[in-house]
Order: C-alpha cells, then structure tokens, then sequence
C-alpha cells in the first residue's frame, strides 16, 4: 500500500497517453496485402482489490488463434482475424480490420502468474488475472494506545 499524493500534472499525463493512443491508432498499419494488416482491437481494464480483468473484443477471431502470455508483468494478447472475400462479387468499401492483431499490456502489480485465466464468449475475451496477496489491499485495524 503507498501514499498518494496530489500531482499537479496527472491530467497532463492523461492527456499525453490519449495524444499517443490517437496517434498510433490513426498511423497508417503495416500491411502485407490489402486486407491482412496488423491491428489493435479495443480494451476495457478494471481493477478491484483481487486483480485485474480485461476485455476485448474480438468478433470473428477463432478461439485456436489466440494466445495469451504472461512474462513477468507483461501481459501479451495476440491473435488473427482472417480475410473472408465475398463468395462473388468483388469488395467495394472494407473498415473490418483483418489480419494479426497484438495487445501488450503491464501489469505493475505483483499478480499470480498460476491462476490467470482467460474465457471467450460471444467475440469477448475476458482474461482475469489476480493480484498476489502482498498486493491486496488489508485492513489495519487501530488499537487504544
């Protein structure tokens, strides 16, 4: 547990990362045909007091295309959605991303590397990963001097 104290340039910060997401998610993708390029698909992260969970969506990924590791405190997402042309006619306008996507993500907590899971259900991946006990916050319990 620390202390926290008041920083003058937290919203600067958070401005500066938002300027950075903004600028990778709008930078041309590398690509290695029209339609199977490297993408980043969006994520949702929560906290609680017995770890951290993620979300992402991820419609028409295969579940054997996922792979999900923990190095550490790095979490790495990665998988491929595949390019599916009309059975005829021919492609006028794609904004699907298609192709390899990876998500890379530390955690900077001590967690439980042995009890991190990770369930996909309607083009969601949720993967829950749990604090270590030292991380957790407890109760201090105050006593009469």
């Amino acid at each position: 547990m620390s202390l926290t104290l008041y920083d003058p340039f937290a919203d600067l910060t958070q401005i500066r990362r938002h300027f950075n997401r903004l600028l990778e998610d709008s930078a041309p993708a590398p690509q290695t045909d029209a339609h199977n390029r490297i993408w980043a698909p969006p994520v949702d992260l929560f906290e609680n007091e017995d770890g951290v969970t993620l979300k992402l969506d991820l419609p028409g990924v295969d579940r054997a295309t996922l792979e999900v590791n923990l190095n550490q405190d790095e979490l790495r997402i990665s998988g491929t959605r595949p390019w599916q042309a009309p059975e005829t006619g021919k492609c006028l306008h794609a904004e699907r991303l298609h192709g390899q996507f990876h998500r890379s993500f530390r955690i900077g907590i001590p967690v439980q590397a042995d009890r991190v899971e990770a369930a996909y259900q309607d083009g969601v991946l949720t993967v829950t990963v749990p604090k270590a006990e030292a991380a957790r916050p407890r109760k201090v319990e105050v006593r009469v001097a």
